[in-house]
């Protein structure tokens, strides 16, 4: 009883790691629905998603697994980015949101190929996150010259 009361008065602590855990599931979430526009979810889009969790929030291997199929089952649930976006565009400076994307770019492009849904879906959630076009494509170019991708003749 003690404890709820402490927790009651004191709610700033366990509303901030709650804030933190939904932060983190938005995140691995967007790169999920970044990895699954395209219907493919192959294994390069999974390795590198969980490269970049792993990277992101120093997670060990068992933490990144339970993060990221609680971000799948959450991917699964919604259909809007809303939600999403808006946790990210709270929480993170616009350098943060600018490697959001970035990372996104970087599990589209995984696989070798941007399909159309994909690159639709970085332009909304980069302009829900408010990051500028010009930034969002200088994110994308160092994606493609990092993995080495063409950009593709139309």
């Amino acid at each position: 009883m003690l404890t709820k009361i402490k927790s009651f008065l004191l709610g700033a602590a366990e509303e901030k790691r709650d804030e933190a855990e939904d932060l983190r599931i938005a995140v691995v979430a967007l790169l999920v629905r970044a990895a699954t526009a395209d219907a493919d979810f192959g294994s390069e889009e999974k390795e590198t998603i969980r490269r970049i969790v792993s990277e992101c929030f120093d997670l060990a291997p068992e933490e990144v697994s339970a993060l990221i199929e609680a971000a799948k089952t959450e991917e699964a649930e919604t259909l809007d980015l809303h939600r999403w976006t808006q946790s990210v565009k709270r929480a993170y400076s616009e350098d943060e949101r600018v490697q959001l994307i970035e990372r996104m770019w970087e599990v589209v492009y995984s696989d070798g190929v941007l399909d159309d849904y994909e690159a639709n879906l970085l332009r909304r959630v980069a302009g829900l996150i408010y990051v500028p076009d010009r930034l969002s494509g200088e994110a994308r170019q160092r994606v493609m010259a990092r993995l080495g991708v063409m950009p593709r003749k139309d």
